[in-house]
């Protein structure tokens, strides 16, 4: 039998078997389709996403069951134990940093500090000699962290989710090749889902110059090949080990007022000095490991800051941790409000328990206000927070919707002494599937100037009142409604 007849032969029993082979994945799929139903019920990370992939799963199983496979996971498979490793290192680079942070250390006595929950998500002390700088918009910020890479000796470690190249990310490659040439390593580390858009020649042109850029790597082992869910949503710039920097703040142009329909975008960053700064450069150690399996060679001697003595933590949160840890993080600075509770991200699509600690606040008395954008990015995350809004309005929690362009800022302000700058949304996504980097300040100079700065931003924003809601179609609920049950899908 020639070629041509046996290709005859098999699309004519093709043809004739059709309907059994469609009914056939029919029930494959459907038989896969229940027991990850039954999978997303043991293990989802939420309650809320349990429902949402059981619905999906059963319902529509042949687009669903891959779908789930790829973004369904509950934990990042491999970084906790990539980052203990057979050698110990990263666990070694705390043993090392121990001492310096036990002199330093400011809430020796843990059980008797109202703050004692978050050194125990953070695994460092709270501890002085700190400085911290507000850094308002990208114009301020780029210039911030340009002039601090051309004054760098030793090395310049830089982790952003989103890197472009536009005219601010080639203004940044040309900064890191002249760094390379005057011997300053430079380490970088970018989420490829983030950069999905970045092209090759951009990443090559720095790796033929010298400069170590990589991805995070999130789908590397081969339990992680399809998982695409995870992302490293950091964003960082170490200068030596005397200098961080951490904020809302990728690198693009559109973080310097550029981008054709979010703009004036407003945004937030936060540079530091002192013991913090070997903190934030121990979460890009752990993220360089998890990618590269190797350690540069960093200073990890902490300088106490010259011009300031703030008391200050940094917690890095992500789907590797042993808890939720980016959640618990939002949880327990709402439960320490007693007198004022401001909140600004561009999303709030709260899980149940902030729900719950957001009227809890608002019940004692609490001046709860959160700010998010009245121009949206993600239309459907926007949908989404309306039943959360809905839920903890008549309670007596604040909403004021950012007019001047798109905000993006993630900061969080408790009473007169607890500030908080990162990289971290009111959201699903950062709370149990992205890599996340917050400061907490314990400062009230620095609270009240971060309190300033949220003033004027207030007056630039508008108050969505009760009776607004109270006209919101029963079609604009129920869309609401289903938007926020799948957010965990998102």
């Amino acid at each position: 039998m020639s070629i041509d007849e046996l290709g005859t032969s098999i699309l004519m029993w093709l043809q004739g078997n059709l309907p059994g082979i469609a009914a056939l994945i029919a029930a494959t799929f459907a038989v896969l389709g229940i027991l990850s139903a039954l999978e997303a019920i043991l293990k989802t990370r939420t309650a809320q996403g349990a429902v949402a992939w059981s619905i999906v799963l059963v319902g529509l199983p042949i687009v669903f069951v891959p779908l789930y496979w790829i973004f369904g996971r509950r934990k990042f498979r491999g970084y906790a134990i990539a980052k203990r490793g057979d050698t110990g290192a990263i666990d070694a680079l705390v043993r090392e940093l121990g001492p310096h942070y036990a002199e330093l250390e400011t809430f020796p006595c843990r059980e008797d500090h109202r703050l004692s929950a978050l050194s125990r998500l953070s695994n460092l002390p709270f501890c002085r000699g700190n400085s911290a700088t507000l850094l308002v918009d990208g114009e301020q910020a780029f210039a911030e962290i340009f002039d601090r890479i051309r004054a760098a000796k030793r090395y310049v470690l830089l982790e952003f989710y989103i890197v472009r190249d536009d005219a601010i990310g080639r203004e940044l490659a040309a900064l890191l090749t002249e760094k390379v040439r005057q011997g300053v390593a430079v380490y970088f580390i970018y989420d490829e889902i983030g950069s999905l858009k970045l092209p090759r020649p951009y990443l090559q042109k720095l790796r033929d110059v010298g400069v170590q850029i990589v991805p995070f790597n999130s789908t590397k082992g081969t339990g992680n090949r399809l998982q695409l869910n995870f992302r490293n949503h950091r964003k960082i710039v170490v200068c030596d080990g005397d200098y961080a920097m951490i904020g809302g703040m990728n690198i693009g142009d559109e973080y310097r007022h550029m981008h054709p329909v979010l703009t004036p975008w407003r945004d937030t960053g936060l540079a530091m000095r002192g013991p913090v700064v070997q903190a934030v450069q121990l979460s890009f150690a752990e993220d360089w490991y998890w990618a590269t399996e190797s350690l540069p060679s960093l200073n990890w001697t902490p300088t106490v800051s010259s011009n300031a003595d703030m008391q200050m933590l940094m917690v890095g949160t992500g789907p590797a941790d042993n808890v939720e840890s980016c959640a618990l993080f939002f949880e327990s600075l709402i439960h320490q409000a007693r007198e004022r509770l401001w909140i600004v991200s561009p999303y709030f699509v709260p899980d149940v328990a902030i729900i719950h600690a957001l009227q809890l606040a608002a019940m004692r008395g609490v001046d709860v206000r959160i700010m998010l954008p009245e121009l949206a990015d993600k239309h459907s995350i926007k949908l989404s927070s309306f039943t959360a809004i809905r839920e903890t309005l008549p309670q007596g929690v604040q909403f004021y919707y950012y007019q001047r362009g798109f905000l993006h800022q993630k900061v969080l302000l408790v009473d007169d002494d607890i500030a908080s700058v990162g990289t971290a949304n009111l959201d699903n996504r950062s709370f149990r599937l992205n890599f996340e980097i917050s400061a907490v300040i314990y400062d009230q100079d620095f609270a009240q100037e971060l309190a300033d700065m949220l003033q004027q931003d207030f007056q630039l924003c508008r108050q969505l009142l009760p009776a607004e809601v109270a006209k919101w179609s029963l079609l604009r609920r129920l869309l609401s409604r289903c938007a926020y049950l799948f957010a965990p899908l998102q």
